[in-house]
C-alpha cells in the first residue's frame, strides 16, 4: 500500500507555506482545495490516523490561510484531529507522511513543530479558552515576537457540548474583544452529538425554504454597509419568529453569522473577508461541513473514517492485522454485559465515546441503561455520582487521559462522598500514535491517593473480567480498573467473571533471590524475562498485584523479607503503585533490613509517539530492560561484564 501512486497536485506543489496563497485567485483556491484533499487521502492512506475530520475541513482550511495572515493571526484546532490539511498547507508537506510515525509529525498540533501551531491540543474544547487568551495578550501588548494579530478558533460542534467552550464564550463576550469563533458543524464529532446543543443547531437549518435567507439575514448586523443594515435588522427578526437562530450566540456577546455552506468556497471567502474587515469584537461564524467529505468510502462509513489504519485509496479497504485475542475493551464490554444481564440495577455512563469504550455493545443489549453524556466528562463523573446515590450500580466508561478533566469531581463528588461509582479506564499505559496527550500514564498516581478507593490494573483479558465482576460487587466505595488498548494477551477466558477478594494479589511463581511485584499487563514482559533470567540460573519470584490500593500486605511484606530484593513495575508514572509499596516497607521497617528495593515506572517526561512496544522500549519497560533490572539489582550484570572483558 506504501506504493500506491501520489496525485497530481500542480497548484500544491507551488504552496510552500500560506503566503503563497496570496497570488492565487478565488479560482484556484477552490482547485487548491481539490487539491489539498487528494493529497490529504493519499498521506494518511499511507500512515493511516484521522480522515474524516480534516477531509470535512479542507475547504474551510484553505479559505482561512488565505484571508488571515497566519502565523501573525492565530488560528487555533480545537482537539486538532482535523490538522492534516493545516500542516500540509503550513510548510511540513514534505513530512506529512511521517504523521504520528516515531520522530514524525504529531497527528495533533504542537507547538515545538511550527510557528503555524500558536497552541497545542488534542483533548476537545479548549480552542476559543485560547483564543481569547491571545486577544488579550494582543490588546496588552504581549512580547513583540508574537505579533498582533487575530485570534481564530475552530471548533466542531461535539466540541461545543463541553462546559469549558461555554465558559470561555461567557468571559469572551463579556470582555468583548476581537476574535473569531469558527463553528464547524458536521453534525458529527467521534460518534454522533447528542444533548440539548446539537437539537439546537440542527434547528438553526431544519427550514429548508429560508436555507438560503437565513443565511444571509442573520449575519452580524453591524458588518453591513449602513444603508443596507435597516432592511437586515426587519429580515433577522422575521428570521426570529420562524426558529432561534443566532439568538444564544448573540445574548452570550457574540455577533453571529451563518449558517454558511462549509463546502463552498466563494461563501467561505466572501464571509471571512467581511468579518476580518469589519468586526469590533467577538464573532462566531457558524460553518456547515460534512465530514469525509469529497471521498466516497468515507462518505459511506458510519464514522466518517474518523480513524483509520493504512488503506487502498481506490477501494477504501483498511489494512487491519489479524488477531487471535480479543480487545481488552471488547472484554470489557462483554464483561459488563454480562453482568448487566444478572443485575438490573447495573448502569454504564461514557463522555462522547460509545465505540472507544466499547459501551456501543451495551447500549444495543441495554439502550435505556447507557448514557452518552457528550464530551463532559465532568459531568459524567458528577451524574454517576448522583447515580450511585440513588442507588444505582454505575460503571463510568473513560480514557484514563480523559479522566483527567474530571479529577475534582472525582475526589468531591465521589471519593469524599464514599459513593460507589466503578471508573472502567481504559487506554491505561502508553497508546502508541497518538503520543503524549492520549497517553494514560496518571491515573494509578491520582486515583491511589485517596482515601477508600480500590484501584485495579488487569493483567490480561481473564483478570478484566474478573475485575469487572469484583467492581460490580462493592457497594460501599468507589473503584477503578484500568486497561490499556488493543488487543489482549490471548488467555482462555472463563464464563464469566469472578469476584476478587479486596486488595490480595497472586504469586505467578515461586523462585530465590529477587521477586518481581507487576501491576498491569507489563506481566507478560516479566514472564518473559523470567524465561531469559532462567538461562542465567537466576530464577525470580513473580507476583500479580492486581491492586494498586489497598496494597495486599501480607504479600508484599512476605516477598520483601524473603528475598534479596523487590522489583515493583507498572504501567503508570513517578507517584503510584511503587510508592505506595515503598511507603509500606518503610513504615514497616524493612529497609533497615538491608532489602534492595527497586521500582520500574514511566519516565519523568512526556513520550512522543510511536508504536506501543517502541513506547515502552524508550520507557525501559520491556522484557529485555526488566532483565537487566534484575542482573543490575543483583549485581550479575557487573559480574558478566567484568568476566567478558577479562
Amino acid at each position: 500500500m506504501t506504493n500506491q501512486p501520489r496525485p497530481q497536485t500542480p497548484l500544491l506543489d507551488r504552496v510552500k507555506s500560506p503566503a503563497d496563497m496570496k497570488q492565487l485567485s478565488d479560482a484556484e483556491l477552490r482547485q487548491l482545495a481539490d487539491e489539498l484533499r487528494a493529497e490529504t487521502i493519499s498521506a494518511v492512506s499511507v500512515t493511516g490516523g484521522h480522515l474524516g475530520a480534516g477531509l470535512g475541513v479542507v475547504e474551510l482550511t484553505t479559505a482561512l490561510h488565505a484571508v488571515f495572515d497566519t502565523p501573525r493571526d492565530r488560528l487555533i484546532w480545537d482537539v486538532g484531529h482535523q490538522c492534516y490539511p493545516h500542516k500540509i498547507l503550513t510548510g511540513r508537506r514534505d513530512r506529512i507522511r511521517t504523521l504520528r510515525q516515531k520522530d514524525g509529525l504529531s497527528g495533533f498540533t504542537k507547538r515545538s513543530e511550527s510557528p503555524y501551531d500558536p497552541f497545542g491540543a488534542a483533548h476537545s474544547s479548549t480552542s476559543i479558552s485560547a483564543a481569547l487568551g491571545f486577544a488579550v495578550a494582543r490588546d496588552l501588548g504581549g512580547a513583540p515576537e508574537h505579533g498582533l494579530g487575530d485570534a481564530i478558533a475552530v471548533i466542531g460542534d461535539g466540541s461545543l457540548s463541553a462546559g469549558m467552550a461555554f465558559e470561555a464564550m461567557n468571559n469572551a463576550g463579556h470582555l468583548g474583544k476581537r476574535l473569531f469563533v469558527i463553528l464547524n458543524d458536521n453534525e458529527m464529532s467521534i460518534a454522533p452529538p447528542v444533548g440539548a446543543m446539537s437539537a439546537y443547531l440542527s434547528r438553526l437549518y431544519a427550514g429548508a425554504p429560508f436555507q438560503e435567507f437565513k443565511a444571509a439575514a442573520k449575519g452580524a448586523i453591524s458588518l453591513l454597509p449602513e444603508p443596507f443594515q435597516e432592511g437586515a435588522r426587519r429580515a433577522k427578526e422575521m428570521v426570529k419568529s420562524l426558529t432561534v437562530g443566532g439568538t444564544l450566540f448573540e445574548e452570550l456577546g457574540f455577533s453571529y453569522v451563518g449558517p454558511i455552506d462549509g463546502h463552498d468556497m466563494e461563501q467561505l471567502l466572501a464571509v471571512l473577508r467581511t468579518v476580518k474587515q469589519r468586526a469590533d469584537r467577538p464573532t462566531l461564524i457558524h460553518v456547515l461541513t460534512q465530514k469525509g467529505k469529497g471521498y466516497a468510502p468515507a462518505e459511506a462509513a458510519a464514522d466518517k473514517h474518523h480513524a483509520v489504519v493504512r488503506f487502498n485509496v481506490v477501494s477504501g479497504q483498511q489494512k487491519k492485522a489479524p488477531s487471535n485475542a480479543p480487545s481488552y475493551t471488547k472484554t470489557f464490554a462483554n464483561a459488563l454485559i454480562d453482568q448487566a444481564s444478572r443485575d438490573d440495577k447495573i448502569v454504564a455512563i461514557t463522555a462522547a465515546m460509545p465505540d472507544g469504550t466499547g459501551l456501543d455493545l451495551f447500549a444495543t443489549r441495554f439502550p435505556n441503561r447507557c448514557f452518552d453524556v457528550g464530551i463532559a466528562e465532568q459531568h459524567a463523573v458528577t451524574f454517576s455520582a448522583a447515580l450511585a446515590a440513588g442507588g444505582l450500580k454505575p460503571f463510568c466508561a473513560i480514557y484514563s487521559t480523559f479522566l483527567q478533566r474530571g479529577y475534582d469531581q472525582v475526589v468531591h463528588d465521589v471519593a469524599i462522598q464514599r459513593l460507589p461509582v466503578r471508573f472502567a479506564i481504559d487506554r491505561a499505559g502508553l497508546v502508541g500514535a497518538d503520543g503524549a496527550t492520549h497517553a494514560g500514564s496518571f491515573d494509578i498516581a491520582f486515583l491511589a491517593n485517596l482515601p477508600d478507593f480500590v484501584v485495579m490494573a488487569a493483567a490480561d483479558e481473564a483478570e478484566l473480567m474478573h475485575m469487572v465482576a469484583t467492581a460490580a460487587s462493592i457497594n460501599d466505595r468507589p473503584s477503578a480498573f484500568r486497561y490499556p488498548r488493543g488487543e489482549g494477551v490471548g488467555v482462555d477466558l472463563p464464563e464469566q467473571g469472578e469476584v476478587l477478594e479486596i486488595g490480595k494479589g497472586r504469586i505467578i511463581q515461586h523462585g530465590s533471590r529477587v521477586a518481581i511485584l507487576s501491576l498491569g499487563t507489563r506481566l507478560s514482559e516479566v514472564q518473559k524475562a523470567a524465561e531469559a533470567l532462567a538461562a542465567k540460573g537466576i530464577t525470580p519470584t513473580i507476583a500479580d498485584a492486581r491492586f494498586a490500593k489497598p496494597l495486599d500486605r501480607e504479600m508484599i511484606l512476605d516477598l520483601a523479607t524473603s528475598h534479596e530484593a523487590l522489583i515493583t513495575i507498572e504501567e503508570g508514572a513517578i507517584g503510584g503503585f511503587a510508592s505506595h509499596v515503598a511507603q509500606l516497607l518503610a513504615d514497616e521497617g524493612v529497609f533497615d533490613h538491608g532489602l534492595k528495593f527497586r521500582s520500574m515506572v514511566l519516565p519523568d517526561q512526556f513520550i512522543n509517539q510511536n508504536s506501543p512496544e517502541g513506547m515502552y522500549n524508550m520507557a525501559g519497560m520491556n522484557a529485555a530492560q526488566i532483565e537487566a533490572k534484575v542482573l543490575e539489582t543483583l549485581g550479575v550484570a557487573i559480574l558478566a561484564t567484568q568476566s567478558s572483558t577479562s
